[in-house]
């Protein structure tokens, strides 16, 4: 399925997502530090798991959104942060 996203945003010059890069940090952390911190815990170990999982997903996910956005000329603006390109500050919810 193609999704017709030119259209939809011409009001906007990019589309923001957060930088691969965070994927990766944090499936390094989890798959390093934290399986081991719960390597005695079978049941924390399962949900650790699940967790590098669904952000392998996310991982993904976004990508597929990438080329999308690609081949409907849509820019995306990789994000380090909230607060990127912006003159105020965001509180998460």
């Amino acid at each position: 399925m193609v999704l017709d996203l030119k259209s939809q945003t011409n009001f906007m010059e990019q589309i923001p997502l957060p930088s691969p890069i965070h994927y990766e940090l944090i499936l390094q952390l989890l798959e390093r530090q934290t399986m081991s911190a719960v390597n005695d815990n079978p049941d924390l170990r399962h949900q650790v798991n699940q967790l590098i999982i669904t952000l392998r997903k996310a991982a993904v996910q976004q990508k597929h959104l990438e080329e999308i956005c690609q081949f409907s000329s849509v820019m995306i603006d990789h994000r380090w942060s909230i607060n990127h390109n912006s003159g105020k500050a965001f509180a998460p919810d």
